[in-house]
């Protein structure tokens, strides 16, 4: 095991730089995960790590350890307490660090049953809540627009829970050119429409359209939405959370799935 006490080591600068930027992280495509619960998630979904970084304290966590028994075959570097706490965004380090590359973006809205498309949402714990809703919905898609929060930072994978690694992930994307070739219904979430979210038929092919935390959908966007739907609120809030209201409508489609799951099991009674 390597051990690294200098922050003028060339592999340590370049990790620094990759943690702080994400212009530098699209440009190597990498990133790195925080912390036991992604690196689990990551393996978990058969993916390859790069590189493990530890703290000292690591070498004496028993969870810790068991994920270095899983990926024994990966390069393990011990770096200084102050140069590990530089890497990571938390108060209180896990001790755990890893490199990893970003998966190819697989697949185009036309292969999908299910999908996300995102617009122009920048705060990173929304982002990271509505991938974590997205993976566990089932989700197959999710479509990002130029204006996102960078979804592979460090905030971003850490509110999301290891959603990543369980969906196919578009960033950049023209949504409205994305829109268009979507075979199916196109529900944008608006607090002018008048059509309930719960009067919809979300059973077949179905994408959310949801737009920036205070501007809502683009005009140019919007047009493409094959029905426009609201969330009734019968309490006193005016709105709902961007990410709130995004896992509500992912929801209400399992639950409609579900129903039809249900109804075609046959009567063993």
């Amino acid at each position: 095991m390597k051990h690294i006490q200098s922050r003028d080591n060339p592999f340590f600068k370049e990790l620094a730089k990759l943690a702080g930027s994400a212009r530098q992280r699209g440009k190597v495509d990498q990133t790195l995960l925080d912390g036991t619960h992604l690196l689990a998630a990551y393996l978990d979904s058969q993916k390859q790590l790069q590189h493990i970084l530890l703290n000292a304290a690591a070498l004496h966590d028993a969870e810790i350890t068991a994920l270095l028994e899983r990926a024994a075959d990966v390069p393990v570097t011990q770096l200084d307490d102050r140069l590990f706490a530089e890497l990571s965004e938390l108060k209180t380090p896990t001790g755990i660090l890893a490199l990893v590359d970003l998966p190819k973006s697989a697949g185009t809205i036309a292969d999908s049953r299910f999908a996300l498309l995102l617009e122009d949402i920048q705060d990173p714990g929304n982002l990271g809540s509505m991938l974590r809703s997205a993976a566990a919905a089932g989700c197959d898609a999710v479509f990002l627009s130029a204006g996102c929060a960078d979804a592979w930072s460090p905030k971003v994978l850490r509110a999301a829970m290891g959603g990543h690694f369980a969906l196919h992930i578009h960033e950049r994307q023209d949504l409205p050119g994305v829109a268009k070739v979507f075979p199916g219904a196109l529900l944008a979430a608006s607090l002018q429409a008048t059509r309930s979210l719960y009067d919809c038929d979300l059973r077949g092919k179905v994408a959310f359209l949801i737009g920036n935390e205070g501007a809502g959908l683009s005009a140019d966007l919007l047009n493409f939405a094959t029905h426009q739907i609201s969330i009734p609120m019968p309490g006193k809030a005016e709105s709902l959370n961007a990410a709130a209201a995004t896992a509500i409508c992912l929801f209400e489609t399992v639950r409609q799935r579900s129903q039809r799951q249900c109804r075609s099991l046959p009567d063993n009674g």
